[in-house]
């Protein structure tokens, strides 16, 4: 019989992670990678571990991730988001700690559309008097 699991999904600009939570020692897994692995920059091995720590969870589960489209800054922030909702279906009480570091909120900034007669979202062409 398969062990108990949580879901949760999160998205960031282009990037959606699909996070499984699962009882265990704390190994966090993206893409069949070790974190290690995945992730290059401390300080995105960091954003990803912050639910885990704000809940105090951080040896109990082991983090299964799937995660695509983006880059690495958006896909860490996916995962993130991933765990703080699979976290409140393990216990809701977690809600008002994920609430109060913001780990709940997805974060709505997106890239802005390119518009006709521009070269960019807001680069007008190089302006010349003669």
């Amino acid at each position: 019989m398969a062990a108990v699991s949580y879901y949760g999904t999160g998205r960031r600009k282009k990037s959606i992670a699909r996070v499984r939570l699962v009882p265990g020692t704390g190994i966090i897994t993206i893409n069949k990678r070790d974190i290690d692995d995945f992730f290059g920059l401390d300080t995105l091995k960091l954003i990803t571990r912050q639910p885990l720590e704000a809940t105090q969870t951080t040896g109990k589960f082991d983090v299964i991730s799937t995660v695509t489209g983006g880059g690495v800054t958006g896909q860490a922030g996916a995962i993130r988001l991933g765990i703080a909702r699979a976290l409140l279906e393990v216990d809701g009480e977690f809600r008002p700690i994920l609430k109060s570091k913001g780990l709940l909120t997805r974060d709505p900034r997106m890239k802005e559309r390119k518009k006709y007669g521009l070269k960019g979202a807001r680069r007008a062409p190089q302006f010349s008097k003669r």
